[in-house]
């Protein structure tokens, strides 16, 4: 569908569920792909396995996208390594429910700063090496649940709301620089981030979804190429919702 030779992609928690999704998609569409993770070694070199055809076109990171420095040191690999980059996408995110009364400071603390300051680390970079050549796009993974809200994700759905003022705060600063700035908004798709639900509430999520089923990650990935592509040149501080009409 879309033609990505030629570029380089940046994907954030991208070799599992949803990033991994997003990952596979840009390399069966020619892009060259540096994928960051956090800590989970097993999963990323399954990863690179899984995609061995492509294994020329894929580069592995390691780091903490809560650590400035560590967001800053690896902004200068891509600058020593490929000299530019056109495309960010900023999926690494986590959750730790609770009830807002019982939940611990550290639970709020670190979806905050993975789900949200992570993000801000990830745009200031990208949007400094994307201005020298006037043209870049950069998606934000959102929730649905920032708009709406659930009992127990107060630091969740706080975080996923701040990812979308931030997008859209961001897209009036750069939006005469060529660089596009948009949020994908996935409901409930099928990874291991929402394995973790009971029965009983995953029960209940369901019978919200309008379509009565829950996404693919390959449906949330064409979303990102799109607002990735060249063609999505008059799209910019925009949500796109990929949840089932929920």
């Amino acid at each position: 569908m879309f033609n990505f030779e030629g570029q380089t992609a940046v994907i954030t928690g991208g070799t599992r569920g949803i990033g991994r999704g997003i990952a596979e998609k840009f390399l069966q569409a020619g892009a060259r792909i540096i994928v960051t993770y956090g800590g989970n070694k097993t999963a990323a070199e399954q990863f690179r396995e899984s995609n061995r055809d492509f294994k020329e076109n894929i580069d592995l990171k390691q780091f903490n996208v809560t650590n400035y420095q560590e967001v800053e040191k690896f902004f200068k690999y891509i600058e020593d390594k490929y000299e530019n980059f056109e495309i960010l996408v900023n999926n690494a995110g986590i959750r730790r429910d609770s009830v807002l009364a019982m939940m611990k400071e550290e639970d709020w603390s670190e979806v905050i700063a993975t789900n949200l300051t992570g993000n801000f680390y990830m745009c200031k970079f990208a949007v400094m090496s994307f201005m020298r050549r006037r043209y870049g796009r950069i998606i934000n993974i959102t929730s649905p649940m920032g708009k709406y809200g659930f009992e127990g994700q107060a630091n969740y759905s706080a975080s996923k709301a701040g990812q979308v003022g931030l997008t859209r705060s961001l897209s009036k600063e750069v939006g005469t620089r060529g660089i596009t700035v948009n949020c994908v908004s996935p409901g409930f798709i099928e990874t291991e981030l929402i394995q973790d639900l009971p029965d009983k509430l995953t029960k209940a999520y369901l019978s919200q979804v309008p379509l009565k089923r829950f996404g693919k990650t390959e449906e949330v990935a064409c979303c990102v190429l799109f607002l990735a592509s060249k063609e999505a040149s008059y799209v910019t501080g925009s949500t796109l919702e990929v949840a089932g009409g929920l």
